[in-house]
């Protein structure tokens, strides 16, 4: 996939795409959007909440204490309000559901996994995941616990990395990390195994930018670096590390990504890793005044 075959619009606004304000990273960490909310809910729907007993009648059901504890421990409604129909009572939880904060739907799936019940609770658990990551949620099932997989120093590492980029006419780097994301937050067609690939690149265009070397070798920018600032030995083996490992050299890379189990995680993981490489690079380069 090309940078030039995103349709930007849909992500951007007219000012992020003309560069005159910084791009935000597009992941659900402090709320929930309609459709991401929606997608928990089908979940719901589909394992409990459209599973009707005979004649719709609430004590036959086998998800009977489950409802009851989701009604009584969970909402704290009065147990003398409960209804006599199943359908009933879903349609109760349905309009909490629909107006509660964001954070309440997670306590809400992680009090279902809790509970004693007849529900399948790892293909449950699957299916909420699976709309976790398509919704670009910051959020995943981890056992049977829902903890973060992205934190705002990480959102603010990637936002750092593009705006370092595009505040020093990096248009490379800065074309990379934009194409990157895009890639990795596309909620219809995420495309990890490229975003990978283009957080490499904007690694690889800064290094060419610093070396000035078409080969873009790192330990001969690290070595122009060296001229001019003090780099600490360990900070640099870190570096060139991660560059092996991101690098052709050797297969490393063709063999990183000809992988069938590239995930949201892995694409985060290097993209995060990148920008901070990168912001690590011009931020000693600004301090040295090395103009590149």
């Amino acid at each position: 996939m090309k940078f030039k075959d995103i349709k930007e619009g849909e992500k951007m606004r007219f000012s992020q795409r003309m560069g005159l304000k910084p791009i935000k990273v597009d992941i659900q960490k402090d709320g929930m959007n309609e459709e991401l909310r929606i997608g928990l809910w089908n979940i719901f729907y589909k394992f409990i909440g459209g599973v009707k007993s005979p004649n719709d009648v609430l004590i036959y059901s086998d998800y009977r204490d489950l409802i009851l504890a989701i009604w009584s421990d969970f909402l704290k409604y009065p147990l003398d309000k409960m209804r006599f129909y199943y359908s009933d009572n879903i349609a109760v939880i349905r309009d909490w559901f629909f107006n509660c904060e964001w954070y309440s739907v997670y306590d809400f799936l992680e009090f279902i996994i809790d509970q004693p019940s007849v529900l399948d609770r790892a293909q449950f658990i699957k299916e909420c995941n699976k709309v976790l990551e398509r919704e670009n949620s910051a959020y995943r099932f981890i056992g049977d616990k829902i903890a973060p997989i992205i934190d705002q120093n990480e959102i603010s590492e990637i936002e750092e990395g593009l705006l370092n980029a595009q505040k020093n006419k990096f248009e490379g780097v800065h074309t990379h990390l934009k194409a990157s994301l895009l890639m990795l937050t596309d909620r219809k067609k995420p495309d990890y195994r490229n975003s990978i690939k283009e957080s490499i690149s904007a690694v690889e265009s800064l290094v060419k930018l610093i070396s000035s070397d078409k080969k873009g070798d790192l330990n001969r920018a690290i070595r122009k670096l060296e001229e001019k600032i003090y780099i600490h030995p360990a900070i640099k083996e870190a570096f060139i590390k991660l560059y092996g490992y991101t690098s052709d050299e050797g297969g490393i890379r063709h063999a990183m990504l000809e992988s069938n189990n590239i995930s949201f995680e892995d694409a985060k993981y290097m993209l995060v890793s990148c920008s901070a490489f990168i912001n690590y690079l011009i931020a000693k380069l600004d301090k040295a005044g090395l103009n590149i």
